[in-house]
Parts: C-alpha cells; structure tokens; sequence
C-alpha cells in the first residue's frame, strides 16, 4: 500500500499546522504529560503481548474514565497475559466490567491469542509494518486498522516510527489538509502512511523545533513520529474536534490556520 496522492501544499500545511501546534500552551502541556510515560499505555508493562492486549482494551474509553482504566489496566498486567488468557470469561468480565463492553473485550483476548500463538515474535516486532497491521486486522476479532495500528506501535515501543491514526484525524485533520482519502477503513492505513511519510522527510524541521522547545527530550537518533502523533492528537482533540472560534473555517485550511479572517472569532471581532 502507497500513501495517498498528494501535493506539496498538504504537506507544507501539515508542518505549519504541527509548527502552530506546538506554540500552544494547552496541547504542548498534553504532549508533554504524554511522550515519555503515556497513561494510556504505560512503560512499565514490558510484555509485548500484554501491550497489544492493553492496546485494544482502550479502545472506547474516554478521557474521564482514564483512572477507570489505569486501575484495570494495573490489575490485569499484574496477573499476566498467560494467566489472562486461561481464565474462564465470568472471571475476566470481573476483572474489565468496568470498562464497559465485556463480550467484546474478552472476544478480543480470544482472538488476540489465537492470533499471536500463529505467529513467531520476530515478525510481530520486525517484520514490516504495513503487513503485520494488515494481519492483525483482518484476522483479530473486534480489531479495526486503528486498534492494529495501535496494538503495533505499544508493542514495539513508543519511537518504532508507526502513527497510529483515529476516526478523527479522517474527518477533521485530513480535509484540513487537503487530503484525498479512499472511503472505508483503509484510509486509516492511507493517513498512517501519508503521515509517516511527512515525519521522514520533515524529521529534522521537527527535532529542531522540539530541541528550541525544550518541552520534551527526544531520545537520540529517534524519529520524531511519536512526538508529531501526540501533537496531532491534542491538537485535533483541544481546536478540530468541536470547531475553535480561533480555527480557519476553510477547507483545507488557509496558511494562517488559526485567527485568520475565516475564524469565527476574528468575524465577530
């Protein structure tokens, strides 16, 4: 699979959008909260296993339910993924009922495991990505691309170069951009790969901008994609996801992108 078509002014955009990002109090203080211990999918669980399991487990949970989820999350990685996967279902429902969808959550371990006793470690971690996600979607229960996605990057580890991409980054970031995206579930692999693409070539515009930040330390030699995700995440969440009086209200956005005269905010001013 090849990234979408596209020009050069979407990616001029995306680095003006990320640059402005960055220069917002609000999502450089989630970004930084996040890049070196994500509360979502902690560090300190080192089994690849159980970070796939934890990453389809955070699928529909809400920022309000994070405590929720973190005493979950806990609890099922001190049992252990072996432990887990022999339990009977009416003691794993215990064990996540608080999470909301149980039958889903367990079908997804069941699956999970069939799928992980089907393949060796050295493919799950090295082989190519785009064909280890594709795998894992097709042939893990309750698993879309962006759970694939997901799964892969927390098993690999944080700066292993995958962004994963959700719901939103398709309906609010990619036409900001001025992005084509095919129909359907594919143009998550289509916006992963557009923007993995845009973290190599743009790598060294974004490491200085992280090194005159100084909100972060990029660990070295690492790719910054894990940083720009985090970035597109909070922004989207904070400015796309219900429209900033601040945004641009073209599509795709014009070069100012925020307080331009396409802003609410600047057309009631």
């Amino acid at each position: 699979m090849n990234p979408p078509d596209t020009d050069i002014d979407s990616h001029q955009r995306l680095t003006r959008l990320v640059t402005l990002a960055a220069a917002q109090d609000d999502v450089t203080t989630d970004v930084q909260a996040n890049h070196d211990e994500n509360r979502w999918w902690p560090t300190w669980i080192t089994d690849y296993r159980m970070r796939m399991l934890v990453a389809g487990w955070s699928t529909r949970i809400s920022y309000t339910m994070i405590n929720t989820y973190s005493a979950v999350v806990t609890r099922s990685a001190h049992l252990g993924f072996d432990a887990l996967k022999d339990m009977p279902d009416d003691e794993i429902v215990r064990i996540i009922q608080p999470l909301g969808l149980p039958a889903a959550r367990i079908g997804y371990l069941r699956s999970l495991t069939d799928f992980l006793d089907g393949r060796a470690d050295d493919y799950l971690l090295d082989g190519d990505a785009t064909t280890v996600i594709a795998d894992f979607a097709t042939n893990v229960a309750h698993a879309s691309y962006k759970v694939a996605q997901c799964s892969l990057l927390y098993a690999r580890g944080y700066h292993c170069g995958i962004i994963p991409v959700d719901s939103g980054m398709i309906t609010r970031l990619a036409p900001a951009l001025g992005l084509c995206l095919s129909s359907g579930a594919i143009a998550h692999e289509q916006m992963r790969l557009y923007l993995e693409t845009h973290a190599d070539t743009h790598g060294d515009h974004y490491r200085q901008l992280i090194y005159h930040q100084q909100a972060i330390a990029l660990p070295a030699r690492a790719d910054p994609a894990w940083w720009l995700h985090l970035m597109l995440i909070y922004f989207k969440r904070r400015y796309l996801n219900q429209p900033h009086p601040r945004i641009c209200g073209q599509r795709p956005f014009c070069d100012q992108i925020m307080d331009c005269a396409h802003s609410r905010a600047m057309a009631m001013a």
